[in-house]
């Protein structure tokens, strides 16, 4: 990924969250990869904010950064749990 590839925009359905790319992919990934994202309402996941770095929810206190999507990172801010 170049340093001008940016998220540009951003839509949710029942199990995915899609983002598309200033370079024309469009890309999904799991909601439950987010929790947040996935407990949230849908008028909260609307209100996402993009920027150059990434996706931001204020009121979901969430970042997801582009770099971090494309090399397949869900909510890193708790442990995986072990399988057994």
């Amino acid at each position: 990924m170049g340093p001008s590839v940016k998220a540009t925009c951003v839509r949710f359905d029942d199990n995915s969250m899609w983002f598309e790319l200033s370079d024309g992919r469009t890309l999904g990934v799991p909601l439950v990869w987010f929790p947040r994202l996935l407990r949230a309402t849908p008028e909260q996941r609307a209100a996402c904010r993009v920027s150059s770095r990434g996706l931001h929810w204020a009121e979901l206190d969430e970042d997801i950064s582009v770099a971090g999507l494309l090399a397949g990172h869900g909510d890193t801010t708790r442990p995986i749990p072990a399988t057994a």
